[in-house]
């Protein structure tokens, strides 16, 4: 992914931390799944989750032979693009919006992600209509493909109170 040089919005100061990434997602743990963002382009994003044997999840999911939950993936991929639409749009949620995760497409897992794989998050803007967000996202270990989805965000203003 190649930066444009003529952004129609503003790129935050990068590799994005996690007090950055917790200013754009409502997430909280143990349910924030983007450890890091580290390229934003006119179009995508992309970014990483560390995992760890400490996870809540890994204890429970196959303990014997612990890997990561494939809706976890999905989960994470969503959060990437969520914050891509954030950015795209100059909005935080405390501007009183969400992009929210409204459906996935064509989900593919290929390999699977144990402790001590970083999770490459990768999502390209594909469509925009009427709100409607629509990406496409790879999850990779090792320049291996891990998981890909087409994932949909809508996104929303919140009503104030």
């Amino acid at each position: 992914m190649t930066e444009s040089k003529s952004l129609s919005f503003k790129v935050p100061e990068l590799p994005m931390n996690i007090q950055t990434i917790r200013s754009y997602l409502p997430h909280r743990y143990p349910f924030l799944l983007v450890d890091r963002v580290t390229e934003i382009s006119e179009h995508g994003i992309v970014g990483y989750k560390n995992i760890s044997i400490n996870e809540e999840y890994m204890q429970g999911h196959f303990p014997n032979y612990p890997i990561t939950p494939g809706v976890l993936i999905i989960e994470a991929m969503a959060q990437i693009s969520g914050i891509l639409g954030f950015v795209m749009n100059d909005e935080t949620p405390q501007a009183g919006s969400l992009f929210l995760f409204a459906g996935a497409e064509k989900v593919r897992f290929k390999k699977q992600v144990v402790p001590g794989d970083q999770l490459i998050l990768k999502s390209e803007l594909v469509m925009q209509k009427r709100g409607i967000y629509k990406y496409l996202c790879t999850a990779s270990v090792d320049d291996v493909v891990a998981a890909t989805a087409e994932i949909i965000i809508s996104h929303q203003k919140l009503e104030q109170a």
